[in-house]
């Protein structure tokens, strides 16, 4: 393919290849693209369309679904395998959602509906010329990375690094704690959208008679208290990403609003009578399944059917036990900071306790672990003996991965079993114990145990003495 001359100083124009048989099409779009300063170059069939990515440099591929030899998709097709850096936008029929989601699927950078809006068009085009190039190193502030170096979290990497280089909507799996919002977060750092907004949403979190106000905000009028015109969260969100974590606890009331903003591309605020367009990306998120969500009828098949057009799967700790030692020496860095002793190290033993752990709360429960660790260590070392990861421990996580509830003890027990609520009563009544004798002075009390007070103050928190 024969590219253009990008030496410092020269000129570089931007040329879009359209793909329709419909004259009229053509010409609109056309129009509209040579005003916007770009080269247009036009095509009719499924071949001639690739005859001309074969022969050209484009910098955006613009394609009718329904073509005389054949159809957009196959286009589509062609240029996410073999040109892998020119972004590919298809045009289908409107309220054909089973056409654009294929499309998107197979890898178009987004889509348009007939009739063409040319508002939207302008935007598409702007976006898909801002895309960074496929390879480029991604911009990331702060600890906003991902850690480790396991296959799991290779393949993770790369899927991000091609799915932000798409407007398609992207659907994120993962048991709790397992960093999907991180994993959303950089998804948008690494797009068109980097500049603009990410908005992040509890789907849970919100009352249901504030869904809708919150979501699509309000007219002052709309309802009493509201005093003056509010903003949603799709406003909010206007030009960038808003990433809907725990989607599957929205009811299906506002999910069926839900879906219809994702469709039309536009929202009515609470008490208005018109409504407004918004350009924004959507990425969910839901540590259910929401395949059996969808089977049990608590969330509708048609709005799955939109934000599950790719899914992206983040790996359980458990499932990368090789990153469990970087994750440590980052979480130890970050605790430690301002420790007058410094970072402690941990001892081998530690460490092996630590990666043969399930960690049911992944890397939460991780960082939980070592915070309680650096509470209880004695020295500059943090011992197995201070990650108190006891044998009831680890039958509650068993319990909770199988499904089950809680942990029952032996017929016949003596009140010593499970362990860890034995030895946490014994704990508890030698605290109470110091704490009466001193008059509940931390300081003394902790001095008469034998423990720092950074120790009592954690244990007390913990078994939950005020």
């Amino acid at each position: 393919m024969k590219r253009r001359d990008q030496r410092p100083g020269s000129i570089v124009t931007r040329n879009v290849l359209i793909v329709d048989d419909e004259e009229d099409i053509l010409e609109l779009i056309e129009l509209t693209l040579l005003r916007m300063g770009l080269e247009v170059e036009r095509a009719s069939t499924v071949a001639e369309a690739i005859e001309k990515v074969k022969a050209g440099d484009f910098d955006l591929c613009l394609t009718d679904m329904r073509l005389p030899d054949g159809e957009g998709l196959q286009v589509v097709e062609y240029i996410t395998q073999n040109v892998r850096d020119l972004p590919v936008a298809v045009i289908t029929a409107h309220g054909n959602t089973e056409n654009a989601v294929a499309a998107l699927k197979a890898g178009a950078f987004d889509y348009l509906a007939k009739p063409v809006s040319l508002e939207q068009l302008r935007t598409l085009v702007k976006s898909a010329l801002s895309l960074p190039q496929a390879g480029s190193p991604a911009k990331a502030g702060g600890d906003q990375t991902l850690i480790g170096a396991s296959a799991a979290m290779q393949h993770v990497r790369d899927m991000i690094e091609k799915v932000a280089r798409s407007e398609a909507p992207i659907h994120v799996t993962g048991e709790s704690g397992s960093g999907k919002e991180l994993a959303a977060r950089l998804i948008h750092q690494q797009s068109v959208r980097r500049d603009k907004p990410f908005v992040p949403v509890n789907c849970g979190a919100i009352p249901e008679n504030l869904m809708e106000s919150e979501f699509f905000g309000y007219r002052k009028g709309a309802f009493t208290g509201a005093e003056s015109d509010r903003d949603g969260f799709f406003q909010a969100a206007h030009g960038g990403t808003l990433f809907l974590d725990e989607v599957a606890d929205l009811p299906l009331p506002m999910q069926v609003k839900l879906l219809r903003v994702i469709q039309e591309k536009k929202v009515r605020k609470v008490g208005a009578t018109q409504e407004e367009p918004v350009d924004v990306r959507i990425i969910s998120a839901t540590h259910q399944n929401l395949g059996e969500c969808v089977e049990g009828g608590k969330f509708r098949h048609d709005l799955y059917y939109r934000l599950n057009v790719i899914e992206l799967r983040m790996p359980s700790l458990r499932d990368r036990r090789d990153d469990v030692a970087a994750f440590a020496a980052l979480i130890l860095d970050r605790l430690a900071r301002n420790l007058p002793g410094g970072k402690p190290d941990i001892e081998a033993a530690a460490m092996k306790a630590l990666q043969q752990y399930d960690y049911p709360g992944n890397v939460r429960e991780l960082e939980n672990i070592l915070e309680r660790a650096l509470a209880l260590c004695g020295g500059n070392t943090i011992t197995e003996e201070d990650l108190q990861l006891t044998p009831s421990e680890v039958v509650e996580s068993a319990a909770e991965r199988s499904g089950g509830g809680e942990v029952v003890a032996p017929v016949g027990s003596n009140g010593k079993w499970p362990l860890q609520d034995y030895l946490d009563r014994v704990e508890k009544d030698a605290i109470l114990e110091a704490l009466e004798k001193t008059r509940y002075n931390r300081t003394a009390a902790a001095k008469l145990l034998g423990i720092t007070f950074r120790s009592i103050r954690y244990r007390m928190e913990r078994l939950g003495i005020e």
